[in-house]
């Protein structure tokens, strides 16, 4: 059904009767009328009855074929969200298990409106929903046909609202969709995601597709009629789709290459459905009987399933005129889990078959929580994307076991998913009876096996060395707990030398009700964290003596300055930088990134020079993540994205069509915007390209935002972007 036509409750109620003769009529009717009559006068941005949205998830899940207890939870999804209905009267109205569903898809409500706040929120409701999720898949499959269809209605929502939601989609939610093996709906999200983050490629990338639409037809209409004599003459019965690869998977693919549409081919694919797998691979070998394959790119994953579950034949070969197009072979059953992938186990073990199937589907969800345990927010958060990245290399233990990792993942990776312990101490290893260090990236095929020493440790170069988020994960962990012990010994050596100068032995303050009073004080639970703190840096000997013997000249020396230099330094430039919790430090902005008033920050606390503020799109943050301890909070104070702060020179990269007047564009931009242009240089290529590098003054984030915002829509640029910064804006 087209998702703009108007849904009616009959229509759900006879797709579910297709596939389930003994449906709960009553059940999901009732959901229907309690859901109207509580949402009854809400509405959406759009203007549209707000029924409509939780209506058209049920019609979502019918799709996907799930029980009435998953579709009558999409119908009440957003009901204690949105209206005043309790838990209570919802069981009481509905049972224990569609209330569990519901309860499950409530967020949390925002604690504050600080940036560190909000995220910790995000990061708890979703660590909910992977929870709840294990117990019950039918929890992320509402959840993904609630965004998915929050997506489609995204035009109504301002634009950076429509970034933001399309930017987590994108990072979170279409990758779970391709870990669930949801195809249909990880292309729809991609593609909708593609089109609020990169407008002006989606345009010029679906003007140049339709240019070609028709040469495309034709084309499609040779070579499956050719694909068909094929099946017919060998007496094979099948089905042949012609398809033009999703948009965003074609936007890829020409970022990758650097290449125009007209210049490549193999974005036009063709599946052909068959019967039986002996089918799926006679079909392959007519296929490569009729056309040349591409050496390299036949992939057989009805023998190796990607861990999605997903099979099928894929192959590219040459066809009329040299052009390669890929071929995908596969089953009915094949095709089904394809496109609907767990939600199509979850039906199969309704019927009593394949329910082994859906626990090793979801098993990865608990990697997911098992690998964050001890994360902060942010943490947490980048780790899921990291593990959500698609696996596309499979290896073997010598016993025949096969592991799957992401693109670049090396033998150390390897080694911490056999186990931590292995990890720890692995010095290298055998790959194809090969010698090979910790850093060699694994191979599709490849046989590894891991060779270890008691004398081995981790150190902080193994995290350049992984790219899984287990390995990360117990790497961090082990560098961490040995970094706190460090720590605990050089806190109590500054610890006792201060006291030292002080004429007071340490010994006699440890245990005190002072000291007590002191880490409560600093949120610390004991005195070892305490030392750590001190050892780290993060607090300063001196100030604990101030603390704990007040009155003590040296003591009080030793601080004062620390706080008039933090003072100075957090106002210099009139931009002004707060340490939440704890005035003393000393705030500066970091050199490499400059980040501007009200743009997104993180701080970092840096030995002997205080706390460093970077940008949270800066380069440099990702190698910072690896000491999370050293992380604190820190936010722009009042006045420092006043009207009267000082301006801030910002680097700009540009790619655009070389057309007439394309300079007097750009500068009449920032010049509207109340900004001046201190240098600028600009070349030509050849293909008519123009690039241009450009340093402009402005006085914070939101001016910046703006004027990238009305760069990006000038008719022929191509690409603007903050230097070193590509996603300034998410």
């Amino acid at each position: 059904m087209d998702s703009s036509a108007k849904i009616r409750i009959e229509d759900i109620l006879n797709r579910v009767e297709l596939y389930r003769p003994e449906l709960d009529e009553d059940l999901i009717r009732h959901a229907y009328v309690f859901a109207a009559n509580r949402h009854q006068g809400q509405v959406r941005r759009s203007g549209e009855a707000y029924f409509t949205h939780p209506l058209t998830v049920a019609w979502m899940l019918a799709e996907m074929e799930l029980d009435e207890v998953a579709i009558t939870a999409g119908l009440l999804h957003d009901i204690l969200e949105d209206t005043e209905t309790t838990a209570a009267e919802l069981d009481l109205e509905f049972g224990p298990d569609v209330t569990r569903l519901v309860v499950a898809l409530t967020k949390l409500s925002d604690f504050e409106n600080s940036f560190t706040s909000r995220e910790a929120t995000e990061a708890e409701n979703f660590r909910r929903l992977l929870l709840a999720s294990m117990d019950d898949v039918r929890v992320i499959l509402v959840k993904l046909a609630d965004r998915l269809h929050n997506m489609r209605t995204l035009s109504f929502l301002r634009r950076d609202r429509q970034v933001a939601i399309a930017q987590e989609t994108l990072d979170i939610y279409a990758p779970i969709a391709n870990r669930l093996g949801i195809g249909s709906i990880k292309m729809e999200m991609e593609d909708l995601c593609f089109r609020y983050l990169h407008p002006r490629e989606w345009e010029r990338l679906e003007h140049e597709i339709k240019d070609r639409a028709d040469a495309a037809e034709r084309w499609f209409a040779e070579i499956r009629g050719i694909i068909e004599g094929l099946l017919l003459a060998n007496g094979l019965s099948g089905t042949v789709q012609g398809r033009v690869k999703h948009m965003y998977s074609v936007y890829q693919k020409l970022r990758r290459q650097d290449v125009d549409v007209a210049n490549v081919f193999d974005f036009l694919a063709f599946r052909v459905i068959v019967g039986s797998v002996a089918d799926c691979y006679a079909v392959l070998g007519l296929i490569h009987q009729q056309w040349p394959p591409v050496p390299g790119r036949m992939k057989d994953h009805i023998a190796i399933p990607k861990p999605n579950a997903y099979q099928s034949l894929h192959t590219t070969v040459l066809g009329p005129e040299a052009h390669p197009f890929e071929i995908q072979i596969r089953t009915w059953d094949m095709h089904k889990i394809a496109e609907f992938g767990i939600a199509a186990h979850w039906s199969y073990k309704e019927q009593g078959k394949g329910a082994g199937s859906e626990d090793s589907r979801i098993s990865w969800l608990r990697g997911l929580l098992d690998n964050s345990e001890g994360a902060s927010p942010r943490e947490f958060l980048d780790s899921i994307k990291v593990d959500l990245y698609p696996d596309d290399v499979y290896c073997f233990t010598p016993r025949g076991d096969v592991f799957s990792f992401p693109r670049g993942a090396t033998i150390l990776d390897f080694a911490y998913r056999i186990h931590s312990e292995v990890g720890h101490t692995c010095v290298g290893g055998s790959i194809n009876s090969r010698w090979v260090p910790l850093r060699t990236e694994l191979k599709n095929g490849d046989i590894v096996e891991i060779s270890t020493s008691p004398q081995q440790r981790p150190h902080h170069d193994w995290l350049n060395l992984v790219v899984t988020n287990r390995a990360r994960s117990k790497i961090r962990s082990w560098l961490k707990r040995e970094e706190k012990k460090r720590s605990v010994e050089v806190g109590r050596k500054l610890i006792e030398r201060e006291f030292r100068r002080a004429g007071v032995s340490w010994r006699k303050a440890s245990g005190s009700d002072e000291l007590k009073s002191l880490l409560a004080s600093h949120g610390l639970a004991k005195e070892e964290d305490l030392l750590a703190a001190v050892g780290f840096g993060r607090l300063a000997a001196p100030a604990i003596i101030a603390q704990l013997l007040p009155g003590r000249d040296g003591a009080a020396e030793g601080e004062a300055p620390a706080a008039d230099a933090a003072r100075e330094a957090s106002g210099a430039g009139n931009q002004a930088l707060e340490v939440t919790g704890d005035a003393d430090f000393l705030v500066y902005v970091a050199k490499c990134c400059k980040p501007l008033p009200g743009e997104r920050i993180v701080g970092f606390v840096t030995r002997g020079k205080g706390v460093a503020v970077h940008s949270r799109s800066c380069p440099n943050v990702r190698n910072l993540l690896y000491h999370p301890e050293r992380e604190i909070e820190v936010r722009w104070a009042t006045n420092a994205a006043s009207s009267g702060a000082s301006p801030n020179q910002v680097e700009l990269d540009m790619v655009f069509d070389d057309r007439s007047g394309m300079l007097a564009s750009i500068s009449q931009v920032i010049s509207a915007e109340g900004s001046d242009i201190l240098s600028c240089q600009l070349r030509t290529e050849h293909n008519d390209r123009g690039f241009g590098a450009m340093t402009i003054m402005v006085r914070d984030a939101a001016q910046l935002d703006r004027i990238l915002s009305h760069l990006e829509n000038l008719n022929g640029m191509r690409r603007v972007e903050r230097r070193g910064q590509a996603k300034t804006r998410a």
